[in-house]
């Protein structure tokens, strides 16, 4: 029993600090089980469904993901080091995964990943793993030549696991593509000034594409952590049939 103990306190804290705090997962239910939704860290979510476990955006280290199954498949958004985190994906054991990403984050991988990748541009559909996976724009608004976020060098993704479509913004703002979105059930929406949008912009494009739960997450700007209480106060004055479920994507702070 001591044992046993003792290796559970070990699996919870972590010397980085990261892993200590880590959420506890959450479920949706699909037709072929539920799928097992991971908060991680900022951008990074692992999801585990059918016996294959997802890493979108990893980040944090390998310590981020202690204790999580290594990767089936490793959906990459784009470029920037939140998303491609080369001594994040050196660190953790890609030796089974399939990678998808956008032709410039496939441009940045070492060459020992680069054949494991299928690239995706915007409005690409494939199906990995039994995993539908749609590319969807992700980008900054207004559309400028020195945009953080170009219109069609990243991705956002919808994923349809089980018959349940769960959409990862990426680095995106309020933009038509993302609320023309239908039949959301689990959605994950960013909001980080000066980066993507601001809370009220997030929420005013998840009252439009209408998810059943939505997660804000990559929510870490230059002036601290957004405000999603408030986010999550927007979003249910405007339709409180929408879940709106808040974890801690920052567990050092």
């Amino acid at each position: 029993m001591i044992i046993k103990y003792l290796f559970a306190l070990l699996l919870t804290f972590s010397f980085f600090g990261v892993q200590a705090q880590r959420p506890a997962p959450d479920q949706l239910a699909t037709k072929k089980g539920p799928v097992i939704i991971q908060p991680v860290l900022h951008g990074s979510v692992v999801f585990t469904w059918d016996k294959k476990t997802i890493y979108v955006d990893p980040y944090g280290g390998a310590a981020a993901f202690t204790g999580l199954a290594a990767p089936d498949l490793i959906l990459i958004t784009d470029i920037h080091g939140d998303h491609t985190d080369l001594k994040t994906l050196e660190s953790i054991n890609t030796s089974k995964a399939k990678f998808i990403a956008p032709a410039a984050v496939a441009e940045m991988l070492p060459e020992a990943l680069k054949s494991k990748v299928t690239v995706m541009k915007n409005g690409d559909q494939s199906i990995q793993l039994g995993i539908g996976i749609t590319a969807v724009p992700m980008y900054n608004l207004p559309e400028t030549t020195d945009s953080r976020h170009p219109k069609g060098r990243g991705n956002g993704y919808v994923l349809n696991m089980g018959g349940k479509n769960i959409y990862l913004s990426g680095d995106t703002e309020d933009v038509p593509e993302m609320r023309a979105l239908k039949n959301i059930d689990a959605a994950f929406v960013c909001m980080n000034l000066p980066f993507t949008m601001d809370v009220d912009q997030a929420a005013q494009g998840v009252l439009a594409f209408k998810p059943k739960v939505v997660y804000p997450y990559h929510y870490r700007g230059q002036n601290g952590l957004s405000d999603v209480e408030n986010f999550k106060k927007l979003v249910n004055a405007g339709n409180n049939q929408i879940e709106v479920r808040l974890r801690n994507w920052y567990p050092t702070n």
